[in-house]
């Protein structure tokens, strides 16, 4: 069992920044794969970043790319997801999670509880 408990989501105004950082428990945390989702009203979850256990391979959702940037800290047990240049479309509740990588493909193992990211026009 992982736990795991995102933090520094809040309103911002356009172009503005937020660093999201989700702890795990895990005393593995430097063996898995991490990434970030999210879910904005009336849509599906969908990845934003995953980076492998390593923190030398990383992806990107194509809505993201060059504005955020995920990263790890092992030491910490910490992941996190610095957002640049913000828009209101990055609207969301944002999750954490744990999990797989196949191929390009991230799968998830164990989720954290979100949290919210509001970005003001």
């Amino acid at each position: 069992q992982v736990h795991l408990v995102e933090s520094g989501g809040g309103l911002v105004q356009a172009g503005g920044s937020l660093r999201l950082s989700c702890a795990a428990s895990a005393r593995t945390f430097s063996r898995y794969h991490m990434g970030w989702f999210r879910q904005a009203p009336g849509k599906e979850r969908e990845l934003v970043a995953y980076i492998t256990w390593s923190g030398g391979g990383t992806k990107y959702a194509d809505t993201v790319q060059g504005r955020f940037t995920i990263s790890r800290d092992n030491a910490k047990n910490t992941v996190y997801l610095q957002m640049n240049s913000l828009k209101p479309e990055d609207t969301a509740v944002y999750y954490c999670a744990v999990g797989p990588v196949t191929g390009t493909e991230f799968g998830v193992d164990y989720w954290g509880k979100g949290t919210l990211v509001t970005v003001s026009s």
